[in-house]
Formats: structure tokens, C-alpha cells, sequence
């Protein structure tokens, strides 16, 4: 594409932009030097073009038996090696690359897209024997905790299909609950592994920011970008950690990442004498529902039962922590995910052209289209970034350090914290005569336990609680900086005293 250099009027209008005041010679000679400059860019384009990727050759479907409306895309992508999980079938959140496989995550604004180059996650499940199924629908640029911003529609909750499944990783939830795949990959920014975990009861592990390469996958904001397992077991969860941790070279969120431990031998470990933080400030919130509350505490007696420590433990910084988040989620995201077609810039990792020039045009076209999450997150995080400077991110991302303190100090007392994940069980989905009001709450009024920990960092998994009302509910564990194997360890010494987790009817 030739590079085209600005028009006499397009250069007034940048300057006056940037105050710079330009009679009309200063403009002619700034015109030229511009010009001059954009040879690079014209160079860059040739020298991209000589070893840009191409996109291999892959057979997919678009699903015909789709009741919970989960799947985005079927496909049969064989392994390229063998390893620990052979003969297992693996679905990806539909905003991770699946080269050859087309990409909507959620929005009209990327529909149409086909990656060139699978992400980290995706080639090494392929390396490791795993055998990829598809791609699961997420919500609308993943920007929800429900599941009905999608634009292919709602995703529905197995075990009612009248309530949402959560989200934004809403067809991963849905699928693994319906026993229609063995392993999921999320996303996780404010809860989005967690939440649809805890609505549709499975598992769900966020790891600590960084331990998970998310090179390839549709970023929000790099601060709280998180990619995660999601299975029906806290073992497979650890299986899946084992092959998608570590360093992969390219991803600027990993940075100081330590060699990954064996999560697998973590989880035959037993619990006695592990301090589980009973965390105060996760319950009794606003929109607890108090078998929610009685649920998780009943689990946190389960973990006594099985030899842990417990007690009660305060991190005021936790109520604090959503207010960090949404400043993070809305001023940042609306400047990397929105003005910087996602990748945004200034970041030494890999970028994908392709999808940000894709991006950058469907979102220009597709405006209208977008969920009122997104609407509403942008126009936020424009206002705040432009009339106050962008100072309201850094304050946040400074308070994310204190943030990180208070949970900090806290597991230097215990080993790790508990919670519930969700403070209420799946809602119906909103109808159409939903204001945008309510349709906003039943989107986003869940994460007040969860996204404090995309703001700090932390590992944090969600595993099935007892059943409210025949719905279920999410513990969440929560543990030290890159210590997910203790996480692990302590979910499923969980699971195996309930006896395992229920399944949905199907």
C-alpha cells in the first residue's frame, strides 16, 4: 500500500491539532520534510512484505448445532507433537489467533478477520499433543462479565439456558460445562476466566500477570491482559498451566518471569498446616446474595476439614481495588485497545498489522454496533484521558503498586485468600425491553471481587462452591505473585474433599 504524504490541508489541520501556529512558507517546507520522513514508511512496507506470514491452509465450519450459541467456529487442527495432552480436544476463546481460522472476538469491528500466525498458547497445546476444536464465542471486544454483547448473539447458560453464562470467556464456560470439550483457554482482564467459571460451574485459573505469554491475542490493556486455563478439574488446570507458562521471548508482560514450577505435583499435595485468609472485604458486598456468602464460607470449613489453617484476614485495599481497575480499564483501554487498534504502541513485543488495520476500519464502520460496555468505556476513558491529561491513568497504575502491597502483606500471613468469586449466581439474560442502564449492570456489576487482582497481578482460581438454588457458585483463591502452583494446590484439595465437582444436567 503506497504511502500516501499529507494535503495542504490535512497538514493545517494536525498542526493547528498540536497549536503549532504555521504561515505558509513554514507549511510548504514542513510539507516537504514530512514527505521526506514517510520514505521510511514507504520502505518499511517493502521490506514487511518480504517476510510477512501467510496463513495456512486449515478446514473449518460454521457450527449448525449450536443450542447454547457458544461455539463461533468448528475446525479439526491435529497436533504437531506429542505430549501431556494427547487425545485431549482443546476450544479457544474466539479472541486468540488461530491462523487460518477466522477471528470475530465478539464484534462486528473484527468479524471477517483471518490470523496468520497462531498465538504462543495456541502452538504450544499443539506441541504438547493437544488437538484444537474450535473457536468459542466471547463477548463484544471481551468488554463484559455476561454473556449477551456478543454480535453473534447471547451465549447460554447450561444449566439454565434462561441465564447468562457469564463472561467475557462466555462460550468457553458454556462448552466445558456442557462436557462438549476437555480444555478451554480464556482471557482475563477484569474476571473474565472466572466469572463465566463460577456461573457455569467449572474451572476457571487466572495466573499471575505474565506467566502466560498472551503474544497473539487480542489485547485490551497490556497492564491487565491475562491468558488462562479453564477445564472441569483443578487437574486438568494444572496439566493445561504446565504447557501454556512460561517465557515466550516476544510478550512485554513477562517481564522477571520465573522458570514455571511442577503444578502437576503441586496438586497431589495435601493441605495441613497451609494458612487459607478468609478474606473479609470479598463478602457482604451490595449485591451479595447471602447463599453466595454462606456457600463460600461452608467451603473455607471444607479446607479446615482437610488440614488448612483459617482465618479471618482484612486487605481494606480490596473494596478499593475496583475503582484502580476501572480507571485502568476504561482511560487505558480506551487509549491501546480503542486509538491503538489494539496493540497500541511503545511495547517491545510482537504486533499483527493486519488485524490493526482490519480493526482500525471495522471499528470505524461498525460504531454503532458496538455493546454499550464498549460505548460507555470509551466515551469515559477519551473524556478522562483528554480533559484530564491522562493523569487519572498514572495515578491508578501507581495505586496498583499499594494495591499489590495489601494483598502482599496479607499472604505474608497466609498462604492464600478466599472469597467468592461472583457475589450472586448467574442472572437471566436481559430481555428486550431491558434499559441500557440495567443491561449495564447485569454486564459489569459482578467484578468487584475479581478485577482487583487483574489490577494487581495476582494469581487467582475460581472452582465450584455448593449450589445456590440450583445454580452454581464460585470459591476463588487467591495466592502470592507467581506462587499459582499453592493456588492449585489448595483448589483441589478442595475438590477432592466435596468429592468433585457437580456437572451440568445434559
Amino acid at each position: 500500500m503506497p504511502v500516501v504524504p499529507p494535503s495542504p490541508e490535512e497538514l493545517a489541520e494536525l498542526a493547528a491539532r498540536h497549536g503549532f501556529r504555521l504561515g505558509e512558507a513554514d507549511r510548504k517546507s514542513f510539507a516537504g520534510l514530512v514527505e521526506a520522513n514517510l520514505a521510511a514508511h514507504e520502505a518499511v512496507e517493502h521490506l514487511y512484505a518480504r517476510s510477512a506470514p501467510s496463513a495456512p491452509r486449515r478446514d473449518y465450519e460454521w457450527p449448525a448445532d449450536n443450542p447454547l450459541g457458544a461455539w463461533y467456529v468448528r475446525t479439526r487442527i491435529p497436533p504437531t507433537g506429542d505430549g501431556p495432552l494427547s487425545g485431549r480436544e482443546v476450544v479457544i476463546k474466539d479472541n486468540i489467533a488461530v491462523a487460518g481460522v477466522p477471528m470475530m472476538n465478539g464484534s462486528r469491528a473484527v468479524e471477517g478477520f483471518v490470523p496468520r500466525r497462531d498465538a504462543t498458547v495456541v502452538s504450544r497445546v499443539l506441541a504438547a499433543g493437544g488437538t484444537i476444536v474450535g473457536k468459542a464465542v466471547c463477548e463484544d471486544l471481551c468488554y463484559s462479565g455476561s454473556s449477551f454483547t456478543s454480535a453473534s448473539g447471547p451465549v447460554r447458560n447450561p444449566w439454565d439456558p434462561t441465564r447468562h453464562a457469564g463472561g467475557s470467556s462466555s462460550g468457553n464456560a458454556a462448552l466445558l460445562a456442557a462436557g462438549e470439550a476437555d480444555f478451554a483457554i480464556g482471557g482475563d482482564q477484569g474476571g473474565s476466566v472466572r466469572i463465566p467459571a463460577a456461573f457455569c460451574g467449572v474451572v476457571g485459573h487466572k495466573p499471575t500477570h505474565g506467566l502466560v505469554p498472551y503474544t497473539g491475542a487480542f489485547p485490551i490493556e497490556t497492564t491487565i491482559d491475562h491468558l488462562g486455563p479453564m477445564t472441569r478439574t483443578v487437574r486438568d488446570a494444572a496439566l493445561l498451566l504446565s504447557v501454556l507458562a512460561g517465557d515466550d521471548g516476544f510478550d512485554p508482560r513477562q517481564f522477571r518471569t520465573p522458570e514455571p514450577p511442577d503444578y502437576l505435583a503441586a496438586v497431589e499435595q495435601d493441605i495441613r498446616g497451609v494458612r487459607v485468609g478468609v478474606l473479609t472485604e470479598g463478602f457482604g458486598l451490595p449485591m451479595s446474595e447471602p447463599g453466595v456468602d454462606d456457600a463460600v464460607r461452608a467451603a473455607a470449613d471444607r479446607l479446615a476439614a482437610a488440614g488448612a489453617v483459617v482465618s479471618e484476614v482484612s486487605v481494606p485495599w480490596h473494596r478499593e481495588g475496583l475503582d484502580v481497575w476501572t480507571v485502568i480499564g476504561t482511560d487505558g483501554t480506551a487509549r491501546q485497545m480503542i486509538d491503538g487498534n489494539g496493540y497500541g504502541m511503545n511495547v517491545p513485543g510482537r504486533y499483527d498489522p493486519e488485524l490493526m488495520v482490519h480493526f482500525a476500519r471495522g471499528r470505524r464502520v461498525h460504531a454503532d454496533d458496538m455493546s454499550d460496555t464498549l460505548k460507555t468505556m470509551i466515551l469515559t476513558g477519551a473524556y478522562a484521558a483528554e480533559r484530564y491529561d491522562m493523569r487519572h491513568y498514572a495515578m491508578a497504575r501507581e495505586l496498583a503498586w499499594e494495591l499489590r502491597a495489601g494483598y502482599d502483606a496479607a499472604l505474608a500471613e497466609v498462604d492464600v485468600l478466599v472469597l467468592p468469586t461472583v457475589p450472586y449466581v448467574a442472572k437471566p439474560l436481559p430481555g428486550p425491553d431491558a434499559t441500557r442502564e440495567e443491561r449495564m449492570v447485569n454486564a459489569l456489576g459482578m467484578v468487584g471481587n475479581t478485577a482487583p487482582f487483574d489490577a494487581s497481578g495476582h494469581p487467582a482460581i475460581s472452582v465450584p462452591a455448593a449450589p445456590v438454588d440450583g445454580l452454581p457458585t464460585g470459591l476463588m483463591i487467591a495466592g502470592r505473585r507467581f506462587d499459582d502452583a499453592t493456588v492449585l494446590r489448595v483448589a483441589a484439595a478442595y475438590e477432592r474433599e466435596v468429592g468433585g465437582f457437580p456437572v451440568a444436567a445434559r
